[in-house]
């Protein structure tokens, strides 16, 4: 039988009568022109992008996504009556097809629809905004389009929930955000805001036959100062992803709203506590929330995303999807397989599109690893681990007309430890930055740059992760009202390095 959310190949060619419709005007030009931007230089056809591991023939290559984007259907709700009446587009402001049209144009070959909650949203979702999601898969079905939203997570602030793609999957949303969001309940339920509730809603997710994703949003957004978290804290991380560690596996290394100094706002909404080069404090401190987690042996990944509301251009913070930030998986264009490679960290992120591909291997005695892989050194044979890291810089333009160059790529390491003596451990000593490259480091073969590092003497277990930059900071450095587009970066998951 087949499957009812699939979309028939003869009814998925694009009318410029139906765009218009359910898009309007100016995105359904956008989606008829060419790529903005001189896009097209990156937006490489799959022959021409990096393939996986040697030999692969499963047919994976580098897939710019991203998981956190928001419609009209984040709105708000009357009170007043019972039930709560739903009134569109008070908090965001674009159709879901429209955010479909502009991932697309901005080079993007998966998105995800990630609305808010609130009272009674779970049936909200389920009547009125999942129909627009299937009319959307069928308008844009270059683009694979996700399911899921913006999950109101009890005791913490927002996170993405993502369902995989299957005939039931607007029911497993409407059963999880029914049964679990905090701001689902109608009256309101103090209960639901409790990490024992988180504990049970991922106990739940993880017990599920179709196992979801989730990973938390702007992590210390409302944080204080440099290690003063504010609703998300290490130990409930710890407490989540220990509960479940294939369903919660990271958070946003930068989060969206990186258009905020374009209209006199923080990168990201950060008002109490900066980003730092866009990223996320956690992710951005070198030996820091991250590299503790990691140190752990966790894997936990980082993501980037836009959290589209309203664009900078109408008054909003916000790019369009995949317009800055990308979120890049190695994976075949496949449902399954994007959650796959999310999952497994099978992942990189970057800003302004300063590289287009990257890969990090760790090899040793004719044995590799990659990005989100572990790799095996034995104790009696030769234990150096060769580092190498590819790069391929934007061709053309990106988003804002610019042609951004890589001034410096960072090789990162930390020790593999073990679990930490407390659950609110945010900092790993051994993590530092063991090379830094400028370009007269790296070598080019075609059209990738080529850096190598040696590893000596390896005695114990490690992970290794990279970074790099348009600018010439040392690290990072807390944001203000500059321009996002001159501050760019990109980062790595890290690959794993086990001696047995």
């Amino acid at each position: 039988m087949k499957d009812k959310n699939s979309e028939d190949p003869e009814r998925s060619t694009i009318s410029r009568r139906r765009l218009v419709k359910y898009a309007g005007v100016g995105a359904t030009l956008a989606a008829a022109s060419p790529l903005a931007g001189g896009a097209t230089a990156w937006a490489r056809d799959e022959g021409d992008q990096k393939q996986g591991k040697p030999g692969d023939s499963r047919g994976r290559v580098w897939r710019a996504g991203d998981h956190h984007v928001h419609s009209e259907y984040s709105g708000e709700f009357d009170t007043k009556t019972n039930p709560p009446t739903f009134h569109k587009g008070a908090d965001a402001v674009y159709p879901i097809v429209t955010n479909a049209i502009m991932a697309k144009n901005f080079g993007l070959t998966w998105v995800m629809c990630t609305d808010h909650g609130g009272p009674t949203h779970s049936k909200v979702n389920l009547e009125q905004a999942y129909p627009d999601l299937l009319r959307s898969r069928v308008l844009v079905p270059e683009v694979l389009q996700f399911w899921g939203m913006e999950f109101d997570a009890p005791a913490l602030d927002h996170h993405t929930l993502m369902i995989p793609h299957h005939s039931d999957e607007a029911q497993q949303l409407f059963e999880l955000e029914s049964r679990f969001a905090k701001n689902d309940a109608f009256p309101a339920d103090r209960g639901r805001d409790t990490e024992a509730k988180m504990i049970e809603f991922l106990k739940a997710a993880k017990d599920m036959r179709r196992k979801p994703l989730v990973i938390a949003h702007h992590a210390s957004r409302s944080a204080t100062g440099l290690g003063v978290y504010g609703q998300d804290t290490p130990r409930e991380f710890r407490n989540g992803n220990n509960a479940a560690p294939e369903i919660y596996v990271g958070f946003e290394g930068a989060p969206g709203h990186q258009a905020g100094p374009l209209n006199g706002g923080a990168r990201g909404g950060y008002g109490s506590y900066p980003t730092h080069g866009g990223f996320d404090q956690m992710t951005a401190r070198v030996g820091g929330l991250w590299d503790s987690l990691l140190g752990e042996g966790r894997r936990w990944w980082i993501t980037a995303t836009s959290d589209s509301h309203v664009h900078w251009t109408r008054g909003g913070s916000d790019f369009w999807p995949g317009e800055y930030s990308k979120t890049h998986v190695l994976a075949r264009q496949d449902y399954a397989d994007i959650m796959d490679g999310l999952r497994n960290g099978r992942v990189w992120v970057g800003t302004g599109d300063l590289v287009t591909s990257l890969d990090l291997t760790a090899s040793n005695s004719g044995s590799e690893a990659a990005m989100g892989e572990t790799l095996t050194v034995s104790r009696r044979s030769r234990k150096d681990v060769e580092i190498e890291i590819r790069f391929r810089p934007l061709e053309g333009k990106n988003g804002n007309g610019d042609r951004p160059e890589v001034q410096r790529v960072d090789l990162i390491v930390g020790q593999v430890t073990g679990p930490s003596a407390s659950l609110d451990t945010d900092t790993n000593p051994t993590t530092k930055v063991v090379g830094r490259f400028g370009p007269s480091d790296w070598r080019r073969q075609g059209k990738e740059y080529v850096i190598k590092h040696t590893l000596r003497d390896v005695e114990s277990d490690l992970y290794a992760r990279v970074r790099g930059t348009s600018t010439d900071e040392a690290e990072p450095l807390a944001d203000g009202l500059e321009s996002p587009w001159g501050d760019l970066w990109f980062y790595s998951n890290p690959v794993f390095v086990e001696v047995r």
